[in-house]
């Protein structure tokens, strides 16, 4: 143990008992979530202790089905999807991986999968330390979390641990690399790629038709405005939560991190919009699912219409002021079912 790492964990535990975030506390010291996580391995004294795991990831996640309710959160940088249930029905291979449990319900990309660890915190005045278990992108970015609730076996959740424990060093977290700048207009073939776009029969090709064109996503709705794509007001998420609140109408919610999107079905009940230190979160907080959009960074929200063998598929996604993807909004459905009809978004 160095001084300096002595010295980062006691200012650390400051900024947590200021009310930050693991994120925003690392942020403010300069580092990495994961960074910040990691320098708590090790013999301390410090109120957070960290474990550094070992995968595989995928066997990890299948046994914590033996620790019954935990909650699952997987975040960008402005929103925050919780969903409490079992982890069930995992599968996959060491690149990629699917969870499809009654709630817990994810698309695993654990090529970005860098480092995990076990955390215990114990916060001032709480008498049950709070347990997790957070893993890392290779540049410090959670990806995924999972958080120990009061009806979790934690004797299950300890085994899960100590059969996980990584045996020597954590791996050291690099700087993010800068994102690429999207291609000129001119260089794309925007005929050919709204051909393919028309010719989709599932949403999934969608991923596969941007990389074959080389098209950035929000270029891509811009080139397909008017026919496929509408831009709408930065207002429609709040809009489209409180009318499906209202209606009853279920809906899909899709959160993704570089490792993994998480998603809930089903219907949002309580939405409460929240103004605090300058910031405006969209809150869903219903019983088994939370979500914390940070509305204030909404900078560009689209209605998006995908053909598929089933019909039309219409989403609204949106992105945050530095171009990132904060959430996507459908309408409850099934492969082989058309969409249900979501809340008016315009």
């Amino acid at each position: 143990m160095t001084h300096d790492t002595a010295d980062l964990r006691r200012r650390f535990a400051e900024l947590r008992a200021q009310g930050r975030r693991h994120k925003d506390a690392a942020e403010a010291l300069g580092l990495s979530e994961g960074a910040a996580i990691a320098a708590h391995a090790g013999a301390h004294d410090s109120a957070l202790q960290a474990v550094p795991l070992a995968g595989p990831w995928l066997g990890l996640l299948r046994a914590l089905e033996a620790c019954g309710p935990l909650l699952a959160l997987t975040r960008n940088r402005s929103t925050v999807h919780e969903k409490t249930g079992v982890y069930q029905k995992l599968s996959g291979s060491e690149a990629m991986g699917l969870a499809l449990g009654a709630d817990i319900d994810l698309r695993l990309f654990f090529g970005q999968w860098h480092a995990g660890f076990a955390v215990i915190e114990q916060a001032p005045g709480s008498t049950q330390a709070q347990q997790s278990l957070q893993f890392f992108a290779p540049d410090g970015t959670a990806v995924h979390k999972v958080f120990a609730r009061e009806a979790t076996d934690r004797a299950a959740l300890q085994a899960v641990v100590d059969a996980h424990r990584l045996q020597g060093e954590p791996p050291a977290f690099r700087a993010a690399e800068p994102r690429a700048a999207p291609r000129d207009d001119a260089a794309i073939d925007t005929a050919g790629f709204l051909r393919g776009w028309a010719g989709m029969q599932d949403t999934h090709e969608f991923f596969g038709l941007l990389k074959d064109f080389g098209v950035e996503r929000r270029q891509a709705f811009r080139l397909a405005e008017g026919r496929f794509t509408r831009r709408v007001g930065t207002d429609a998420l709040q809009a489209l939560l409180q009318e499906a609140a209202f209606d009853g109408t279920p809906v899909m919610v899709f959160v993704g991190s570089p490792g993994c999107i998480q998603i809930h079905t089903g219907p949002v009940r309580r939405v409460e919009p929240l103004a605090v230190r300058g910031m405006r979160w969209l809150n869903v907080l219903d019983e088994g699912f939370n979500l914390h959009l940070r509305e204030d960074l909404v900078a560009q929200a689209w209605v998006v219409e995908k053909p598929t063998s089933d019909g039309l598929v219409t989403a609204v996604e949106a992105f945050d002021d530095q171009g990132e993807p904060m959430a996507m909004f459908f309408g409850a459905r099934k492969p082989g079912q058309p969409e249900l009809q979501a809340c008016s978004s315009g």
